[in-house]
């Protein structure tokens, strides 16, 4: 039951923890290692026992100076207003965020206090929202592109666990000058799809040093389109915003991005301006669930669907999910295949079923329990992130 009145549940304490140890691979020029932080876990402690949970998609020690520095503005503060305070924190750290690790951090913070406003009503984060449009939603397992062969093995492998759409990503793709090669990867992934399966590729050119431009991604358009491949992900490097709307204006299939922008201010000039068909924030980066929602209604308006970018961790994809039910026409959420971050982190884990659509929690807050025994394994932080 929520307390007595706004106000009633008091900010404690705000604590973030690097997860190390199974980092999935990203497919970078500069691999992820296992043992490297890039997904960081925040907890919000309140004086009413309830402790909500977000996450970061930034490496440990980064969230921790963040957090260090955002933590004066929490304390003290309601933890049943996540939008005000999250403005709160924008507005004081102008001078050194506006993007970045500090909006990154802040995003794990407003996501951990709309889990707490969750919990203290005694309702899913999508009903506070505004309603649930939906009960469930289809995963599209994203996977690193692999050498022909080699990827038809992986399609094969996740679709035998009862996936029907993919996305597959980085990896060799464009990065070799071998327009054969990207094709034959492709090719090998389509015909292992299920019947009416789906499949996206992801270029990856927010990849260190992408060596390709406007006529590259033209002419690979071209050859996803001839595919059949459901949409063209971050074609062009991310601020090449007048390529991104020639782009869009003769490819024959969607072209989406936006991962990489932070605030949704970042967002305005590429929707104005007609470069994506589908935008992709990141609820972990661009500001919380506050912002994540703003953007895409703001997308909305301009015609422009929302399906957002979800390479990050159990309660990333739980934000996700709740989102998905609050939005009308979100038909579909990221899910990264095999990784630990993502199916080892809860007490539910997430399960596919038989249709291949995922069940969209409708328990308090995010809907998931963060399971203490797991996190640990990869968190040697977690005392401090549940308050112990």
């Amino acid at each position: 039951m929520m307390r007595d009145a706004l106000g009633a549940v008091t900010i404690t304490n705000v604590v973030a923890a690097g997860l190390v140890g199974e980092s999935p691979p990203g497919g970078w020029s500069t691999e992820i290692r296992p043992e490297d932080s890039v997904h960081t876990l925040v907890a919000v402690h309140t004086d009413a026992g309830i402790t909500g949970f977000g996450s970061v998609f930034a490496p440990g020690p980064l969230v921790v100076a963040a957090v260090d520095q955002l933590r004066s503005f929490c304390i003290g503060e309601t933890a049943l207003e996540p939008e005000r305070i999250s403005e709160k924190l924008h507005q004081n750290t102008f001078w050194f965020g506006r993007g970045g690790t500090i909006t990154h951090a802040i995003s794990g913070i407003d996501l951990a206090l709309w889990d707490i406003l969750g919990k203290a009503a005694g309702l899913p984060v999508s009903i506070l929202a505004g309603g649930r449009h939906r009960a469930r939603v289809r995963p599209y397992c994203s996977l690193l592109m692999e050498e022909p062969g080699r990827m038809a093995e992986v399609i094969t492998r996740y679709r035998e666990q009862g996936y029907r759409a993919f996305k597959i990503g980085w990896g060799p793709f464009g990065r070799r000058d071998d327009p054969r090669l990207d094709a034959a990867i492709v090719a090998d992934a389509m015909r292992e799809l299920p019947e009416g399966g789906q499949l996206f590729v992801d270029a990856g050119a927010s990849d260190a040093y992408w060596p390709n431009g406007l006529k590259w991604a033209l002419r690979t358009a071209d050859m996803l389109a001839d595919h059949g491949v459901g949409w063209f992900e971050e074609a062009l490097v991310p601020d090449a915003l007048e390529d991104f709307v020639t782009l869009r204006k003769v490819s024959r299939l969607p072209i989406t991005g936006g991962e990489v922008l932070t605030r949704r201010q970042s967002f305005l000039p590429f929707l104005s301006a007609g470069a994506f068909d589908i935008i992709q924030p990141d609820v972990t980066k661009v500001g919380g669930f506050s912002e994540q929602r703003r953007i895409a209604r703001m997308a909305q308006d301009f015609g422009v669907r929302y399906v957002g970018h979800g390479w990050n961790t159990a309660m990333g994809l739980a934000a996700d999910l709740q989102m998905a039910a609050a939005l009308p026409g979100v038909d579909l959420v990221e899910y990264i295949g095999g990784s630990p971050y993502v199916d080892e982190l809860t007490v539910e884990g997430f399960r596919l079923d038989g249709d291949g659509m995922i069940e969209i929690p409708a328990s308090p807050g995010w809907g998931v329990t963060p399971d203490r025994d797991r996190i640990a394994r990869f968190c040697p932080d977690v005392a401090r992130l549940f308050g112990e």
